[in-house]
């Protein structure tokens, strides 16, 4: 009987029994900000807008997150699992208290992984949505909105099989205007493929807390039956709804005909990126829909993905067959390095030179051919032993593993030409009737922070990035072995992926020691909004009157001029005379330690050290300088194959700005613009003076006389890695075509 009894309560605790959902908590604990303080934000604005000599009537901007996930996601829970040092539960009610008093935004978005997102978790997640708003006082004048989305996530192993993640949000909230369920890109993988019921009860058992949680949420997520084919309109409620390819949720949303936005990010983080990808092939077979894909990701916590660079992590051979490109003075490729690493070793164990060289030749091949895991390749490297491989190092703060053809300037110059009757080829005044399939998005930031802390970037400290975990050792048990895996010695030999496969396990395949170096304190979304309310602000996002900063609430007007009219960032316009612009901009206030009163008297003690840590968005009276403006002009290919390094001009031109705290005008015109008699797209970047930034320098380079890289000193979890970088701001590009 006892045996029995044993048994009942371990299979009981494996199925979750004892645990709950992280999204079970969904009521907002604080009340709305006052009037009063959204009236003064708003009047400061005016009058600094004002003496840039902004017209009275031009919208007020307004500063939201539309990247957040809290622990439904099943990365965030693991990574906040307090084994791992993490905090715990970061909930949906987390993410609106955070968003309205630690950060003082003006509207936000939940985007979990649909795939983690159960049934009773999408509910709970509109309820708190809800919540949320209602206690955002008057409809036409909240403090603040909240919006509803989700993450679709997808990863190919292949370059042709690749789309990216992508986040959905809707409009509305009511129940007539909400999916049944969030479409996912998958089954959830080990999300939805736990341990066994045994495993997992004992497992609970014997550590508690968090891990009847998280016993729940494998119950949870691997019950979920798949929806199957059909309109989604008619498939049953409680199963994983999932599209495969950008044309499939495209589809799928239009069968729901719910207003919606559709935001890819993270396009050229290389983790989960496969090598030689590119976003040319999202423009074919309805992987592209310019009515819902509006707006792309420029920058977030996980790094940048605007420039574009003519390095490539692998080449394409005669006979399609995948090389190792050489290093250059900018970038070290991640096979290269293998086969230097293999080379040492080799050498110290006193084999011969051409000996050496065969095996560094082959551990660059296996580098190659492992896709997104070329360091699982070579047996027990560590991060030190990689060096800056594979990533970029002219850009600023960038994504990890930075993969080119997915940044924001490749977007937007590539084009399609497989629809067109006939390739003008190297004719630019092609007809405007023969015009490519080309994308057309604003640009904008969020944070992509996966503690519920929506808007993050306000203040630069490592507990609002995703590196913010203590430095830990991994536990025992299921998660530990998953986390750590087996001992995996150094060789002097590189291994296949396939053998790598064998030996390694979880987290091993993939790179995390490096990537702590590269999260962020996260941006944020900027839009140019006739009101606070719903609605004006998701005409702005629709309209793309948005840009993104790197955190401050830096404030940004970019316009063509006409003689009749200013056209705001985000407008599309056909003209054959010269066009003539205007950039002006307001540095984001200096921040003050803690927080200010009114959010203290709303959160209380205790929740403004949990969610806050006791420092919150609280600007002063003094404004940080612009130092300079750059114009960045593309011109996107005109016929297939027009190489790209020859259309983006990064920067075109560049203004310095005295070091006035009132800002900083520009004003200039393309003379070029008419001669070409092509298309072109222009945006504006602006820039702040430099201050402490996490993860502002990196890995941390020590470099020789004649190398990029001798030594790193990768950042640590538990430091605070800050460096000098400059805090910045990146319009929605200006979509000129030239009037034939």
């Amino acid at each position: 009987m006892v045996a029995g009894l044993a048994l009942l309560t371990v299979g009981l605790a494996g199925r979750g029994v004892f645990g709950q959902s992280d999204s079970a908590s969904f009521t907002p604990a604080a009340p709305a900000r006052t009037a009063q303080s959204n009236a003064r934000a708003l009047s400061r604005q005016r009058e600094a807008l004002e003496k840039l000599g902004a017209p009275s009537e031009d919208p007020q901007i307004l500063f939201g997150d539309l990247h957040v996930h809290t622990t439904i996601s099943f990365d965030a829970f693991m990574l906040n699992l307090p084994m791992m040092g993490g905090e715990g539960a970061h909930t949906p009610a987390d993410a609106c208290d955070f968003a309205r008093h630690c950060a003082g935004l003006d509207f936000y978005s939940l985007n979990d992984h649909a795939s983690n997102i159960a049934p009773a978790d999408w509910r709970r997640s509109i309820d708190s949505i809800r919540q949320c708003n209602a206690l955002a006082g008057d409809e036409a004048a909240p403090d603040m909105v909240a919006f509803l989305g989700w993450e679709w996530t997808q990863m190919g192993l292949i370059p042709a099989e690749h789309y990216g993640h992508k986040n959905v949000v809707l409009a509305h909230t009511d129940d007539a205007q909400i999916p049944t369920r969030p479409i996912a890109a998958s089954a959830g993988g080990v999300a939805a493929h736990p341990p066994s019921v045994w495993a997992r009860g004992a497992l609970a058992l014997q550590a508690g807390g968090r891990m009847h949680d998280l016993a729940r949420r494998w119950t949870d997520l691997s019950g979920l039956s798949i929806c199957g084919d059909g309109d989604a309109r008619t498939l049953p409620d409680d199963c994983r709804e999932i599209a495969q390819t950008p044309a499939d949720l495209f589809r799928k949303l239009d069968e729901w005909g719910h207003d919606s936005i559709v935001i890819p990010h993270g396009t050229t983080w290389g983790v989960y990126t496969p090598p030689g990808s590119s976003w040319k092939h999202q423009l074919e077979g309805g992987n592209h829909d310019p009515k819902r894909q509006t707006l792309i990701e420029v920058y977030s916590g996980h790094g940048e993905s605007e420039a574009y660079r003519d390095f490539r992590a692998v080449e394409m051979g005669e006979n399609e067959e995948l090389l190792c490109p050489e290093a250059s003075a900018d970038y070290l490729p991640l096979c290269r390095r293998a086969g230097e690493i293999i080379r040492e070793r080799c050498l110290n164990e006193g084999e011969s030179s051409d000996e050496c060289d065969l095996r560094a030749s082959e551990a660059e091949r296996y580098a190659v051919e492992a896709g997104t895991s070329p360091q699982a390749t070579v047996p027990g490297a560590n991060g030190r032993d990689w060096l800056d491989a594979g990533q970029c190092r002219d850009c600023r703060q960038p994504a990890f593993k930075y993969r080119p053809m997915g940044s924001a300037q490749y977007i937007a110059a590539v084009g399609d030409f497989g629809s067109l009757t006939r390739d003008p080829g190297s004719d630019p005044h092609a007809s405007p009737t023969e015009k490519p399939k080309r994308f057309r998005m604003g640009f904008i930031a969020s944070s992509d922070i996966h503690t519920s802390r929506a808007g993050s970037g306000y203040k630069e400290m490592r507990f609002m990035t995703d590196a913010a975990q203590r430095k830990v050792d991994p536990p025992d048990g299921i998660v530990g072995a998953f986390l750590r895996g087996p001992e995996d010695p150094p060789a002097a030999r590189a291994r296949t992926i396939e053998k790598a496969r064998e030996k390694l396990s979880g987290l091993q395949l993939f790179e995390t020691e490096r990537t702590q170096s590269f999260l962020y304190t996260g941006g944020l979304v900027a839009v140019h909004s006739a009101g606070r309310d719903r609605e004006s602000i998701w005409e702005a996002l629709k309209k793309k009157r948005v840009y993104g900063t790197s955190g401050g609430r830096i404030l940004l007007h970019f316009d063509l001029i006409t003689e009749d009219q200013r056209h705001p960032m985000g407008s599309e316009i056909e003209i054959s005379s010269s066009p003539r612009f205007e950039v002006r901009a307001v540095g984001s206030f200096e921040q003050m330690p803690g927080c200010p009163d009114e959010t203290v008297g709303a959160l209380g003690p205790e929740e403004l050290e949990r969610l806050c840590r006791g420092e919150c968005h609280h600007p002063s009276e003094m404004r940080r300088p612009i130092s300079r403006i750059e114009v960045v002009r593309i011109r996107p290919q005109s016929h297939s194959g027009e190489a790209m390094e020859n259309l983006i001009d990064d920067p075109w031109l560049s203004f310095d700005c005295p070091a006035d705290p009132a800002g900083c005008i520009a004003d200039f015109e393309d003379g070029e613009f008419a001669a070409a008699g092509r298309d072109a797209v222009y945006y504006a970047r602006v820039f702040e003076n430099p201050k402490p930034t996490v993860n502002g320098a990196t890995l941390r380079c020590l470099a020789s006389d004649d190398s990029a890289c001798v030594e790193t000193d990768p950042c640590e979890r538990g430091e605070e890695c800050l460096a000098p970088d400059e805090p910045r701001a990146w319009s929605s590009p200006i979509y000129v075509d030239y009037a034939r």
